[in-house]
C-alpha cells in the first residue's frame, strides 16, 4: 500500500472515493451523484486528504480533514478487505503527524445496513484504541446518523 497526500483531489479520486464512500458507509449515507459529492466537498474549509492506494493505483482508504467551527475534523473510511491489518493505525499515525487535534462522529451502534446489505459495525472502538477520547455528551441525532463526538490531542 502506498500513502498518498493531497491537497486537491482529481475527479477520478473523487468517483473513486464516493465508490468507497456508498460502498463502506450506512446505506442512508450515500450520495447519489458525483455531483451531490463534490457539493459536500465545496463546503467544507481548509481541506487535506491521505489516499491510500493498492498497487494498482486503486484507493483502498481515505483519510480526509478540513475546519469546521474553528476545529480540525477528519474523515476515515476504509476497504472492509483491508480492516485488520493495521491500515486504519498507519493512517491515523500519519494525520496524527501533521496534527495536534482530531475531532470527529463516529456511528457508535451496530444498526445500519451498507449499500451491499451487511451490517455497518462501528469504528468506535479503533479509535478508543487509538488514544480518542469519546465526549458522550456531544451526539449528532439526524434522520441519517446517530454518532457520538470523539476527540484526539497531541
Amino acid at each position: 500500500m502506498e500513502f498518498i497526500e493531497k491537497i486537491e483531489l482529481s475527479k477520478i479520486d473523487k468517483k473513486e472515493i464516493l465508490n468507497l464512500w456508498n460502498a463502506q458507509y450506512p446505506e442512508k449515507l450515500n450520495y447519489q451523484t458525483l455531483l451531490e459529492f463534490e457539493r459536500y466537498l465545496e463546503n467544507l474549509a481548509e481541506q487535506s486528504h491521505i489516499l491510500m492506494k493498492s498497487e494498482n493505483q486503486s484507493i483502498k482508504g481515505w483519510y480526509f480533514d478540513f475546519i469546521r467551527d474553528k476545529e480540525k475534523w477528519f474523515t476515515i473510511i476504509l476497504d472492509s478487505k483491508f480492516l485488520g491489518k493495521g491500515l486504519g493505525t498507519k493512517i491515523l499515525n500519519l494525520a496524527k503527524e501533521k496534527e495536534s487535534e482530531l475531532n470527529g462522529w463516529v456511528i457508535d451502534h451496530n444498526r445500519d445496513k451498507k449499500q451491499n446489505g451487511e451490517a455497518y459495525i462501528s469504528p468506535l472502538n479503533f479509535y478508543l484504541q487509538n488514544g480518542f477520547e469519546k465526549l458522550t455528551e456531544n451526539r449528532l441525532e439526524m434522520d441519517k446518523i446517530s454518532a457520538v463526538k470523539i476527540k484526539w490531542k497531541k
